[in-house]
């Protein structure tokens, strides 16, 4: 039997800072995700019949649980894949502070292939953000983006805003703000331990 995504990921409720440099309210402990590889095979083979009809030729997975569940995808959909790796913008500062960058070797190989974006849960989007910033910059054609899990509107919002089908299997409103209007900071709630 599978059991519900909402089981398999451990969440903590607080005041989080995000990779985005997003606030906001829960905080979900995703290295523990993987712990049971097989609990979690029968959503990536869920998600690989969802993107399937986009005919992708590569899954590209941020690293790191994104391409854990990526790999899984791959393997389901018999196609190439790639990762993408987190790196600090040289300024660093501001929403989106991090980067997302292929293999240097990979690079080349991916120019004008279909690639689907599969990530484990989108929340802000920082790092599907950053992952089609660089398949754009490679001329390498994203089709879909698919996760496990999106967390309030944010992976609405980059799907529209890239013109690219979004699969889900799970949705979750959770509390996200910019630093400036985050509820908590004008409560006095000081940051909870990520």
């Amino acid at each position: 039997m599978t059991r519900d995504l909402n089981e398999l990921i451990p969440q903590r409720h607080g005041h989080f800072e995000f990779e985005s440099g997003h606030h906001g309210d829960t905080w979900l402990d995703l290295e523990l995700l993987f712990q049971r590889p097989s609990l979690i095979r029968p959503h990536a083979e869920r998600l690989a019949d969802a993107i399937r009809q986009s005919a992708v030729e590569v899954i590209c997975g941020p690293l790191v649980e994104g391409a854990f569940v990526g790999q899984m995808v791959a393997e389901a959909l018999d196609v190439e894949f790639v990762y993408t790796t987190p790196e600090a913008k040289t300024t660093g500062e501001g929403l989106f502070p991090v980067v997302y960058r292929l293999p240097s070797v990979a690079r080349s190989l991916l120019k004008g292939k279909r690639m689907g974006i599969v990530n484990d849960v989108i929340n802000a989007g920082s790092s599907v953000r950053g992952t089609l910033d660089e398949l754009h910059s490679i001329e390498a054609v994203p089709v879909a983006i698919a996760t496990l899990m999106t967390l309030g509107d944010a992976a609405e919002q980059l799907s529209s805003q890239w013109e690219l089908p979004l699969l889900n299997l799970a949705h979750q409103e959770i509390g996200i703000w910019t630093p400036e209007e985050c509820p908590l900071c004008r409560d006095g709630i000081g940051m909870t331990a990520s």
